[in-house]
């Protein structure tokens, strides 16, 4: 079981859009071709700043929470910035600059982790599909509650996230660095849809590519169970 976990993790990715399916798929290189290499249009919208990735690189606070209001209930999580600063930098300025609304916990594995963190607009996933963060040294471990950047290789994460439902501590040799815990809620995200399983093609849960690509429609028209993220805020 901790072999299948270790080979679907190295696919809990960062940006583009990760098919965690099969073997073949859980390398560190593996890319979703449809996603990655989609082209890029002009911002529409030029006053929203979700945008503008690059501009967005306040540093965080030493300690500091978040509350994620989801479909299921509230959860806190408690992030310590020493822990994986390069990480825990980028979550608070998603947080602060609204990124958390209406996000899908689109891949959801009972007993592993569930992960959440591909914008519902297309727009913006596509400007954050590149804006990767440095890796950061895995200073505590993988157990529950623990929250971890995705990666799909060195120095890939950029908005993707996943918490831990047990001890993947297994997880923490392959670079995956927490930098928060849940506090609060953590009953919630137990109660979250895992209905859908591993994503699309091995399983048949969604396929990470078509939401990078159609965004929330495509989650609510094929995958209507899910459970989201309505809103965060740092507290």
């Amino acid at each position: 079981m901790k072999k299948y976990f270790a080979l679907t993790a190295l696919l809990i990715f960062a940006g583009c859009g990760q098919q965690p399916a099969s073997k073949e798929a859980f390398q560190p290189s593996g890319k979703n071709q449809t996603a990655a290499t989609a082209v890029k249009e002009t911002p529409k919208d030029m006053n929203n700043t979700l945008l503008f990735p690059s501009k967005l690189n306040e540093q965080a606070p030493e300690k500091f929470q978040v509350q994620f209001d989801t479909t299921k209930g509230i959860i806190v999580l408690d992030v310590t910035r020493a822990w994986a600063p390069n990480g825990a930098d980028r979550f608070y300025n998603l947080v602060k600059n609204g990124f958390f609304t209406d996000i899908a916990f689109f891949r959801v594995i009972d007993g592993f982790m569930a992960q959440f963190g591909i914008h519902g607009d297309p727009q913006v996933s596509a400007m954050w599909r590149d804006a990767n963060i440095p890796d950061d040294p895995v200073k505590v471990s993988n157990t529950a509650g623990m929250v971890s950047f995705a990666t799909a290789g060195p120095d890939t994460r950029t908005t993707q996230l996943f918490i831990n439902y047990g001890n993947n501590s297994f997880l923490d040799g392959q670079g995956f660095s927490p930098f928060a815990k849940v506090s609060q809620g953590m009953d919630v995200i137990n109660s979250v849809y895992k209905g859908y399983g591993e994503g699309a093609p091995s399983g048949t849960g969604p396929n990470q590519g078509s939401i990078q690509m159609k965004g929330n429609e495509y989650l609510r028209k094929y995958f209507s169970k899910l459970d989201y993220i309505k809103s965060a805020k740092i507290l």
